[in-house]
């Protein structure tokens, strides 16, 4: 594999010669200019020749081309010259692994060899001789096969299982899928905190790489995230020029940006790193009930490889999360989210100034208590399980009126109760006076799950829930 990314190099260092070859033979090529808005070179020996004669507005002038054209060629080759930096730098890495991965071999071949000089073991008596107390450890080993991925952080890792079997235990190896964590960075020094965050709880470095993606190319954020070191992956966003928009859309240049670098990041995840699934946050994030929710929640998610496969030929230039809302894309789908939240923002700076962080934001309570999911019953979960319990406690539960649930109402108890709605204003209504977040994308308010918002108010269980019956989102009330 050593060799096949030595010819990668080798092309990309041949493609760099023959692109900027390419470039000089077009300006060498180029015909000379003539007056603005005719199409054509001047007539060779006439007063309009080279931008002679007319002066002021008739013609061009030669040496401000030559700088345009110039400037043009200096920025060509400076992004050449970063494109040929990050093939040096994986070629150091590809290097170093394979350094490693011969280590490794020279190793097993000598313990090969002193395992071979060994006296053979005594047969193993029968199974009607064994004490019940004596057990044998079988040991199946499995050849661990990484990733084609240019960094050798991500892989499979190995994971070991004693199973008993009758009288003996059976010690097998079980290959685990390797789930990076990409963070999405730009201009804020502040990644740091996401990155000691997920560096403290992540519970393997092997199985939870960190992939930290930058755009914007702040040069202090760079040298924060280099500062971890191996213990993240730093990849740079190469294109950092600015998007043709619409004369309208000019202020949000920045969601643009961001767009063209989610899809740039998982294509990096999905197709260079080759792997099949990727957690992403932001770097403004921090990383026992769970529920179906209907509205995709946009900060600290999990994508799979199907799913990107979908979505990248048709991604949007801008704005991709409330396009990710629209019914073209969730197709009904619902994802799975936490009732305690797993991940915070801390940063009123970005592209959307804050929005919600003071009313909402600033207010999320981090999990602070390990839950392992992974070894619970989460069939629950599934779609005609989860519907069937869900509505027949949202609507099993007395409805009251905001009044009731406000400081010096009359309800006593936990709950539940249920709170209706039954028009995109009365929705906003009664989640503004119930400190809910009051937005709807493509008609989903935010956590809702079949139009059902559920939430603690005061100690008590509450559903801010439409009409029994309801059968489908009103993509109008946005």
């Amino acid at each position: 594999m050593v060799r096949k990314k030595g010819s990668l190099i080798l092309c990309g260092a041949f493609l760099f010669v023959a692109w900027n070859a390419l470039l000089l033979l077009y300006l060498w090529g180029r015909p000379p200019i003539g007056r603005l808005g005719e199409g054509g070179g001047a007539e060779p020996g006439g007063k309009e020749e080279w931008g002679m004669g007319k002066g002021k507005g008739g013609g061009v002038n030669l040496a401000g081309e030559v700088i345009r054209l110039a400037e043009e060629v200096e920025v060509e080759l400076e992004t050449q010259k970063k494109l040929l930096k990050q093939i040096e730098s994986h070629r150091s890495r590809w290097a170093q692994r394979k350094d490693v991965g011969k280590r490794e071999m020279d190793g097993m071949k000598d313990k090969q060899k002193e395992e071979d000089k060994q006296p053979p073991e005594p047969p193993v008596p029968a199974k009607d001789n064994l004490d019940n107390k004596d057990k044998i450890e079988v040991k199946k080993t499995q050849e661990l096969i990484p990733t084609e991925a240019p960094d050798a952080k991500l892989g499979i890792g190995i994971k070991e299982q004693t199973i008993p079997i009758n009288n003996l235990e059976v010690t097998v190896t079980s290959p685990q899928v390797v789930i990076p964590i990409l963070v999405i960075a730009c201009d804020r020094v502040t990644v740091k905190r996401s990155l000691d965050r997920l560096i403290q709880y992540r519970p393997s470095a092997e199985l939870y790489p960190i992939i930290v993606s930058q755009d914007c190319g702040h040069a202090e954020t760079a040298r924060v995230i280099g500062s971890y070191g191996d213990q993240v992956t730093h990849i740079s966003q190469p294109d950092l020029s600015d998007i043709r928009v619409r004369p309208e859309h000019r202020k949000f240049q920045g969601y643009y940006k961001i767009a063209r670098h989610y899809r740039w990041a998982l294509n990096q995840v999905f197709n260079t790193f080759s792997q099949s699934t990727v957690v992403i946050v932001e770097d403004d994030l921090e990383a026992e009930l769970l529920y179906r929710t209907d509205f995709f929640p946009g900060l600290g998610w999990m994508l799979l490889k199907e799913m990107w496969d979908e979505l990248e030929p048709k991604w949007p230039s801008a704005f991709w999360d409330d396009w990710m809302r629209q019914p073209e894309q969730r197709k009904d789908r619902s994802c799975i989210r936490p009732e305690i939240s797993r991940t915070i923002t801390f940063g009123r700076k970005g592209v959307s100034l804050g929005q919600f962080f003071d009313q909402y934001l600033r207010y999320i309570k981090l999990n602070t208590e390990f839950v392992p999911f992974t070894k619970q019953d989460l069939s629950y979960l599934i779609k005609e399980k989860y519907d069937e319990g869900f509505i027949k406690e949202a609507y099993g539960a007395p409805q009251v009126k905001i009044e009731d649930l406000q400081q010096g109402g009359s309800l006593k108890g936990t709950g539940p109760y249920r709170v209706q709605y039954s028009s995109r204003d009365s929705f906003k209504v009664m989640a503004r006076n119930l400190g809910v977040m009051d937005d709807l994308k493509s008609g989903v308010p935010r956590t809702g799950y079949r139009g059902i918002v559920s939430f603690l108010s005061r100690g008590r269980r509450v559903f801010l829930a439409p009409p029994e019956g309801w059968t489908k989102y009103d993509v109008s009330w946005s």
